[in-house]
């Protein structure tokens, strides 16, 4: 199978092209830079030049593939809802090009987009409205090609996807405990967050990509919910910093931007991606993963 990757050099992206290399399949990795397009070679992969700006180069992208793993996502929070809008569009010329072939075509999104209401299952739908992040353009977009005939389907990464060279919400957490002295959590930290290890969900989209089920939505969750109390717990031992438990205004003036996900309850079900795909994580768990030298430098 040939697969178009997005993100190919990414944290998540660059695990997904070794995964589907090591089975077997041909992949094609999208490269801006110079060093980018080296890094797709050196794993194995062809090359494509171009960005996620050039709409006709990802239509040819897509257009030569018998699959596409989407996973690239401009991460300015600075411009967050323009950068939604955009991966709308990304998504729609990617879908174009696919047309009616009946080649999948796998678009990633977030379990935090969902509102908290208890354990988010796969067949929970995001829903744009009041209150809702500008995320939710993505699976919008993905359901609107499964509504002409494609096979589109969505990834829901967990917040954490952890692992070896991890820069994502975790070592931001990290970094800001060593700014400013003490590991804080939003009231009690009683609320959850999910995580996957990055080499599991890699093997999760490769396997979503491999089956002919035409499920909507696919969660990459191997933990359901960890207190965030937990993780902080092991930031301020690591560091040796004490945790301290804000109000929600408070913990707003110490975290700014990301004070929403601090205090988001992002628990979540895996069990009907399980049921379906065979899928059973087999990396370390977060608590253990983060416990480590390798987030800390030590």
């Amino acid at each position: 199978m040939r697969v178009f990757v997005t993100g190919a050099t990414g944290f998540v992206g660059s695990a997904v092209v070794r995964d589907l290399l090591d089975a077997g399949h041909e992949v094609v990795g999208l490269a801006r830079s110079e060093a980018g397009a080296a890094a797709v070679a050196a794993a194995g992969a062809a090359v494509h030049r171009g960005d996620l700006n050039d709409l006709d180069g990802l239509r040819r992208g897509a257009a030569e593939a018998d699959g596409v793993i989407h996973t690239a996502f401009n991460h300015d929070f600075s411009r967050f809802q323009a950068s939604c809008e955009e991966d709308r569009r990304i998504v729609g010329a990617l879908a174009e090009a696919l047309g009616g072939s009946g080649r999948p075509l796998i678009v990633t999104s977030g379990i935090g987009i969902l509102p908290p209401a208890g354990l988010a299952t796969e067949d929970r739908v995001a829903v744009a409205g009041a209150g809702a992040t500008p995320r939710v353009a993505s699976e919008e977009a993905a359901a609107a090609a499964a509504a002409r005939g494609l096979r589109a389907s969505v990834m829901r990464l967990p917040p954490t996807v952890h692992g070896d060279d991890d820069h994502g919400f975790v070592p931001l957490l990290i970094d800001l405990a060593r700014r400013t002295g003490v590991v804080v959590t939003v009231d009690d930290g009683a609320n959850r967050w999910s995580a996957v290890h990055r080499l599991d969900a890699a093997r999760l989209y490769r396997l979503a990509i491999e089956s002919a089920a035409a499920e909507p939505r696919w969660h990459a969750v191997a933990e359901e919910g960890i207190p965030f109390r937990e993780i902080a717990a092991v930031i301020g031992r690591r560091l040796g910093l004490p945790v301290v438990a804000k109000s929600g205004q408070e913990a707003a003036a110490h975290f700014g931007w990301f004070a929403h996900f601090a205090g988001l309850d992002m628990a979540a079900s895996s069990a009907r991606t399980r049921d379906l795909l065979g899928w059973r994580p087999t990396g370390p768990g977060l608590l253990a993963d983060l416990d480590r030298p390798a987030y800390f430098g030590d």
